[in-house]
Formats: C-alpha cells, structure tokens, sequence
C-alpha cells in the first residue's frame, strides 16, 4: 500500500461524513449481506476440511478403498477440496456482485459526492 492510500485511509477514519455513513442502515444492511455468505461458508468450509482430516486419521480402512485403479477415496476427498475452493470462490464473486456491490456502490457514490470525490 502507497503512501498515499494510507493518508486516504486515515482521513477517511476521521471523517464525519464517513462515520455518518458507517451508521446508516444501507451499511449495516450492507454488513448483514456480507456476514451472511461469508460466515455459514466459513463455516461449511472449515467442517468440509476438518472431515476430510479426521477420516484419512481415524478411518483409514474406508479413506484406503479403491475406487478405480490406484484412485482410492482419500484422494478424490482431496480434490475435492481444490474443487469445494473454486466452488466457493465462483459462489462468493457471484454473490458479492448481485447482493453486496450495488449497495457499497451506492454509499461509495454517497461519500465522494459529499466530499467532492476524496475516496
């Protein structure tokens, strides 16, 4: 981060309009959609993982059984954790755009007219 961005960001903190903004209810609406996604997904994310952990320790037998050829469970698990991550990327792009840019447009919008295009 630039200098400069880092002065931006600091007189953004200690402008009133921005904490004006900050207490609106299009940026708490703006907070709830976001936390909404993120948090479950974490959440499912992380439980996802922590089962693909637990299983190849404690369940060796059943992680060890072989599909097709050399292909065993253990490693399609593990793909599909590289597969679950785009997934959620691709999920999270799409989600942002239609729920959460319009509004952080709208309050960007906001702001730089109030301050003469500061942000």
């Amino acid at each position: 981060m630039s200098s400069l961005d880092q002065s931006h960001d600091h007189a953004r903190e200690h402008d009133p309009f921005y904490d004006e903004l900050h207490a609106t209810p299009e940026f708490a609406e703006l907070r709830r959609k976001f936390r909404s996604f993120v948090f479950p997904t974490t959440v499912a994310f992380l439980a996802w993982y922590l089962l693909y952990v637990v299983m190849s320790n404690w369940a060796t037998d059943f992680m060890s059984k072989e599909l097709v050829g050399n292909i065993n469970v253990a490693l399609v698990f593990g793909l599909l954790q590289f597969l679950t991550t785009f997934v959620i990327a691709w999920l999270y792009a799409r989600f942002m755009n239609r729920n959460v840019d319009p509004l952080a447009r709208d309050l960007e919008r906001r702001y730089e007219d109030r301050t003469g295009g500061a942000a």
